[in-house]
């Protein structure tokens, strides 16, 4: 497979995301001290680049570079699990008004920067202008029997779905480690869906109460034993999953979410503040 094929992105993006690689490989040991003053607004032409921060969860072996970016989850109250987009406001950039969408979190800007790889970046559903709703729906061919058999694709995720979450198995890693769905966001009556995982697990629960530097964004980003991340390789961007193949025992991962395609792993109860180079919006013509 020629190295144009293994990114699925327009013709500029595709460059520009293998100088992101390289770069988030060389940030991988620089602190975020300097990072204050970065602008991560989202623009349609020419703002953004350089060091940006986010939480996802980490990359524990593997080619990938860095974390998959997570996605903040809040409850409605009729129990559907809604995907937190940062807060839209109007600014005026280069003499013209645009919406933006950025928002800080526990200390942290939120933004749809977050998603810059893979070409996710390009998706009508993480435009700010984006008509729809925020609200996780089940994806179809999710890989998992209890999908495909208790709800439709199309159906709004509820807690209810993930009753038996603490002693779910499919036989594959161990019984009660928590419960997975293949799900989109932001994605109806769009070309391109945004693919999610959502985990339910005791772990995600117990570390919103543990004592670390990041249990604010923990305690903002999950709730009810819930997690979700952009579920893209940031390696090839392959889809990875937890527990999704029993060939995930072989490298250590049958409790992780692991990527077939080239053996990365990453570890969804290491939530973690990550870093990346993101590169600038192109000009519109």
């Amino acid at each position: 497979m020629a190295d144009e094929d293994k990114y699925p992105d327009t013709e500029s993006g595709r460059r520009r995301f293998v100088k992101g690689v390289v770069g988030s490989a060389a940030l991988a040991g620089v602190g975020t001290a300097g990072f204050a003053g970065v602008s991560l607004t989202t623009s349609p032409s020419g703002q953004g680049g350089g060091p940006t921060q986010y939480f996802g969860i980490e990359n524990t072996d593997g080619p990938a570079p860095r974390g998959m970016p997570q996605i903040p989850i809040r409850i409605d109250d009729e129990g559907y699990l809604v995907g937190r987009y940062p807060k839209v406001e109007t600014t005026t950039q280069q003499g013209r008004e645009v919406k933006v969408a950025r928002e800080e979190i526990a200390g942290i800007v939120y933004s749809p920067d977050w998603f810059q790889f893979c070409g996710v970046q390009g998706y009508e559903g993480l435009d700010p202008e984006y008509e729809g709703d925020n609200y996780f729906r089940y994806a179809a061919n999710s890989g998992y029997e209890w999908q495909e058999q208790e709800v439709s694709a199309g159906d709004k995720v509820h807690v209810d779905d993930f009753s038996n979450y603490e002693t779910w198995n499919n036989g594959i890693g161990t019984a009660g480690a928590g419960k997975p769905a293949m799900v989109t966001w932001r994605s109806q009556d769009t070309k391109n869906a945004i693919p999610v995982q959502v985990l339910r697990s005791t772990k995600v629960s117990g570390l919103a109460n543990d004592d670390q530097t990041n249990n604010a964004w923990i305690k903002e980003s999950t709730e009810q034993g819930f997690v979700a991340w952009l579920n893209k390789c940031t390696h090839f961007c392959c889809v990875p999953g937890f527990k999704t193949t029993a060939q995930a025992a072989q490298f250590g991962a049958a409790n992780e979410v692991y990527c077939p395609c080239h053996q990365s792993v990453y570890d969804p109860f290491k939530i973690k503040k990550l870093s990346f180079v993101a590169y600038p919006r192109p000009e519109e013509s």
